[in-house]
């Protein structure tokens, strides 16, 4: 049974999200505040968050950069206004999804069953390492290292990675990533293959400008381009 923590301090809104996702098969847990969901987590590791963005203490964007530094767990984070949608897209936070207020509860149900329905490896039939130079990809152990020391990533920025990696000099539009990594039933905007390519350039030290492992294809979508080890 897949595990999904509700944060939300509104009571409401986490009893009808529980028996939604509950009616689905799902467990599932709740945290009033942020600073229960960050003790929740650590204790529960559960396999998905929904996570909103405006709570009293700690906001869902602090709980969501605190949880980065131990988990790779899915995020998706609920807000209250559709323009917000754009400054989170543009953060790169970490996010891997957004749902915004007011919403329905079954299109929030299905976009957590999409998440975890597909296969988080993300992998061809092949070697379940990819070695380029400076670059390992343990797709079984979902385990990076650049230039031998481990790279943390997301859950999603590494089925990103594992995607392109997989495939060395296909161009991939962000529709066929989104197909691939998300899945064909992916609700939300197309810009957060944007940030997930963006942040995984970041953590890898790969210049946008000069890139010796992410190319962008102008007008098309991006490539990898890392040399085989």
């Amino acid at each position: 049974m897949r595990r999904v923590l509700v944060v939300d301090d509104e009571p409401r809104i986490r009893a009808v999200l529980r028996g939604y996702l509950e009616a689905d098969g799902f467990a599932v847990s709740e945290a009033a505040d942020g600073d229960a969901a960050v003790r929740r987590l650590r204790a529960d590791a559960p396999d998905l968050v929904l996570l909103d963005v405006m709570m009293p203490g700690i906001d869902g964007l602090e709980v969501l950069r605190q949880l980065r530094t131990f988990s790779s767990v899915y995020v998706i984070l609920v807000t209250a206004r559709a323009e917000e949608v754009d400054k989170l897209v543009g953060l790169g936070v970490g996010a891997d999804d957004y749902v915004t207020k007011p919403f329905s509860p079954r299109e929030v149900a299905a976009r957590v069953k999409a998440v975890l329905r597909r296969d988080r490896g993300v992998r061809d039939a092949g070697a379940a390492v990819l070695r380029f130079e400076g670059l390992t990809v343990d797709q079984d152990a979902r385990e990076v290292r650049a230039d031998g020391a481990p790279v943390a990533l997301s859950a999603l920025e590494f089925d990103v990675l594992a995607a392109l990696a997989g495939a060395p000099g296909r161009v991939f539009s962000r529709r066929q990533l989104l197909e691939r990594v998300w899945g064909y039933d992916f609700f939300g905007d197309e810009r957060v293959v944007d940030v997930h390519i963006r942040s995984l350039r970041a953590r890898l030290g790969d210049d946008a400008a000069n890139p010796s492992l992410i190319a962008t294809v102008r007008g098309v979508g991006c490539k990898f381009v890392g040399w085989p080890a």
